[in-house]
């Protein structure tokens, strides 16, 4: 049996479509940031989060920043993460991933990726509806390397070229269901609009 791995919460976005930073933004009684901790938390042996040097440190989390300058996109939160563990956990060959704007995420999301662990070196990525969603992943610490030079080249920043490079597996999730309504587990907030629509759905929970 595998022990839990270390997590990172992906938060380095430009937050372009909501027009202010959205981890921040208010979802029921709390920041949207507070329920993806909430749901990570139990689920992990160590939580970082991956933001800017000037994050406040409300949240109680090691801030990670980015190692490469300009807004690289979540490769680069990636690779952050992946250092930060390798100094922080060392024993741990995997490294999990969610973003700070998903609040409804499996609870068992860790634990089942985890099940499909067979060496240290395929990335494990969450999957509902047919689609992939790559920031929700295991990351191996070993491939840090070839992710920094990698990122060396400006022009790649997309996540699904990188896994091209290197064997991936997606599992798939089903929806998360509330006694009157259902969301993908991987729904994601940019806009006003989504915020609403997860409110919505937060709503039938209670």
């Amino acid at each position: 049996m595998h022990k839990n791995l270390p997590g990172l919460i992906l938060a380095g976005g430009l937050s372009r479509r909501m027009g202010s930073n959205k981890a921040l933004k208010q979802l029921g009684d709390s920041p949207l940031l507070s329920h993806v901790i909430e749901r990570i938390r139990p689920q992990v042996s160590y939580l970082a989060l991956n933001a800017p040097h000037d994050w406040a440190d409300e949240f109680g989390l090691p801030v990670v920043p980015d190692t490469k300058l300009g807004h690289a996109g979540p490769l680069a939160g990636v690779l952050a993460g992946l250092r930060h563990m390798a100094s922080v956990a060392p024993d741990a060959s995997h490294m999990l991933t969610v973003p700070a704007d998903s609040p409804f995420f499996p609870e068992t999301l860790e634990a089942q990726l985890r099940s499909y662990m067979t060496d240290d070196s395929t990335v494990i990525i969450g999957a509902s509806a047919g689609q992939v969603h790559p920031v929700f992943g295991l990351w191996p610490v070993a491939i840090a390397d070839d992710l920094e030079q990698w990122l060396a080249v400006d022009e790649n920043r997309r996540i699904r070229n990188f896994l091209g490079r290197h064997s991936t597996l997606g599992i798939s999730f089903p929806k998360i269901e509330s006694a009157t309504s259902s969301i993908d587990p991987f729904f994601n907030i940019n806009t006003p609009d989504e915020l609403s629509i997860a409110q919505a759905f937060l709503d039938t929970l209670d």
